[in-house]
């Protein structure tokens, strides 16, 4: 018996024929060997013929399409697949035409492909049978169809006829409905497509706008910080210059005191005391800052000077002659005076005394005038203390005391004192 076998041509799968398909087969194959010979016999007049030889020309002709499961196909032919060695002696003509004419009766009129196996048979079989009953009950439903139409009435079936009409007409009608909505549809899928446009485009412009406005808003920001660094810096320019105001760039650069035995100016003492001794350094300084102030304040009312102009340079501030262009009078001194009367150290305080007269004479005749506590008497150096019952110090130092000389000083510091607080009232009210 051969060891012939198939494939399933719906799931792929190996096949074996059933026995009693192998018997019916074996007469046919034996008549078939005994018309050939016996094995390894060669025909009169041809070539030997052995099983191997039949093989290799099998598997030759079956090598046209080899399939995943390792057999072989004639692709020509029919579609099944030979798998295994061949057990007899056979031709392949005789084997292809058993197996085609087999697969035609199983085939039919089906266009299912044989052979296949149970399973997928079994298959086959329940979509045939439910294909055969919707037919049946499709045939009994058409034969219900006409048993009910040869029961309708001539009336009922023209009512249904005009029924029918009318479902057209009805039909016809939905239809125009239909094709205007379908215009409907495509406008407004038109019009959505705009204005899916136009939302993009605002969009874009929002977005634009957002910068624009972040922006705008980022410089607000160090607009309102720098407004604000401006208004503080303002306030404080204000409060500085209510304090400016308020302040006397008399007072604020000449401080003069009075409180003991000597005054002071700027800091530096006037006069020279026992108790209180002062080198003439400070002294000459003194009179530098003593000859600045009196220039500042004659220059503020517009004096002009007729004798004498001081001239300050520190300590060695002078007072220069405005009659004769050579002659200066010292306003410093290393303590070492001449004995005589006029020597230029006493003649430049009288000359200073005399200045300080004439800033008084200028400064009593504004609206709101200046008048010293102390009165100036320039012919003799002296300084007038009502006050006091003495009454007169002299301003030289020939022949005169340090206690009187310092005394005389401090009043005429005094008055300096009183001038700079009437120029500070009148500036400060223009």
């Amino acid at each position: 018996m051969s060891a012939l076998r198939f494939i399933c041509q719906r799931c792929s799968q190996p096949l074996k024929l059933s026995w009693s398909m192998e018997t019916s087969r074996e007469p046919a194959d034996s008549t078939l060997v005994s018309a050939e010979g016996e094995p390894g016999e060669a025909q009169e007049g041809g070539p030997p013929f052995t099983e191997e030889a039949d093989f290799e020309n099998l598997q030759d002709g079956a090598s046209s399409r080899i399939l995943p499961s390792g057999g072989m196909s004639w692709d020509q032919f029919n579609n099944f697949t030979l798998l295994g060695n061949l057990g007899s002696l056979r031709t392949l003509n005789n084997i292809q035409k058993a197996i085609g004419d087999i697969s035609d009766i199983l085939s039919g009129e089906t266009d299912v492909n044989h052979p296949v196996c149970v399973d997928c048979t079994d298959n086959l079989l329940e979509q045939l049978d439910a294909q055969l009953t919707i037919t049946e009950s499709e045939i009994q439903n058409y034969k219900r169809c006409l048993e009910t139409r040869e029961w309708i009435s001539e009336d009922d079936r023209e009512m249904l006829q005009k029924k029918l009409k009318d479902l057209e007409l009805e039909e016809a009608r939905l239809v125009r409905e239909l094709e205007g909505v379908e215009q409907n549809r495509e406008r407004a899928a038109a019009d959505l497509e705009a204005a899916q446009a136009e939302t993009e485009m605002l969009d874009q412009q929002e977005k634009q706008h957002q910068k624009d406005y972040s922006t705008l808003k980022w410089q607000q920001l160090e607009l309102h910080d720098e407004l604000s660094s401006v208004e503080k810096r303002l306030w404080y320019a204000q409060i500085q210059q209510d304090q400016l105001e308020k302040t006397s760039v008399f007072h604020a650069t000449f401080e003069i005191c009075h409180d003991g035995p000597v005054g002071t100016i700027s800091n530096f003492r006037l006069g020279c005391l026992r108790t209180v001794p002062t080198c003439w350094d400070e002294i000459n300084a003194a009179w530098g800052q003593a000859a600045l102030l009196l220039l500042a304040l004659s220059n503020t009312v517009g004096l002009e000077f007729q004798r004498y102009q001081p001239v300050p340079c520190g300590d060695h501030s002078y007072l220069k002659s405005l009659t004769d262009d050579h002659t200066e009078l010292p306003l410093f001194s290393n303590g070492k005076q001449s004995v005589f009367l006029h020597n230029k150290y006493d003649q430049a305080m009288m000359a200073f005394l005399d200045c300080m007269q004439q800033f008084q004479e200028a400064a009593e005749k504004a609206e709101s005038g200046l008048c010293f506590p102390y009165k100036i008497h320039v012919e003799k150096g002296l300084m007038e203390d009502p006050g006091d019952s003495d009454g007169f110090y002299s301003i030289r130092t020939h022949l005169n005391t340090e206690e009187e000389w310092t005394r005389a000083l401090k009043l005429m510091l005094i008055n300096f004192k009183h001038g700079l607080t009437w120029v500070s009232l009148r500036y400060r009210a223009k």
